[in-house]
């Protein structure tokens, strides 16, 4: 069964302002060049229409070809908060559970570079995102205003 190796987190102020986080199946942080069930690596970006950052990187132990849906719930559970994942390819069962919980997976082609993506992504933002991608930042602002709204009625215990 996969679980998490090392998960790193960058640190820093200027976050706040990223709007979505990606997650990208990449060996080397440059590529997409695994699928989403064997990723040994998941590297994370937060992106906003002018810029993007690295935020997490998360490397995975006990990545077996075989089927198993084990894998697929850690990987899964280390997603939150990302809207969309980025892979070479992605079993329906997994594609299933991604879309069940709002995140887009998305199929790349051999080759495709992560600074590509992102680039395609921020133009996308500032054109009008598709349908799928006005979705998720739909359901990403809802949840920050739900909270928003719970902290300022304060906590009762």
């Amino acid at each position: 069964m996969a679980r998490v190796a090392r998960k790193l987190q960058i640190v820093d102020d200027s976050e706040d302002d990223l709007v979505i986080r990606v997650a990208f199946a990449s060996s080397d942080h440059k590529m997409v060049d695994q699928h989403f069930g064997t990723a040994s690596r998941f590297a994370i970006y937060g992106v906003n229409p002018e810029r993007s950052a690295l935020m997490n990187v998360i490397e995975f132990t006990d990545i077996e070809p075989e089927h198993d849906e084990g894998k697929l719930a850690i990987k899964i559970e280390n997603l939150d908060g990302c809207i969309a994942v980025y892979s070479r390819a992605c079993g329906a069962s997994a594609v299933k559970q991604l879309i069940n919980i709002g995140i887009q997976p998305v199929k790349v082609h051999e080759g495709a570079e992560i600074s590509e993506l992102i680039e395609a992504l921020q133009q996308e933002l500032l054109a009008g995102p598709s349908t799928w991608l006005a979705k998720a930042l739909q359901k990403n602002t809802l949840n920050e205003s739900r909270f928003d709204d719970m902290e300022m009625e304060g906590w009762d215990e």
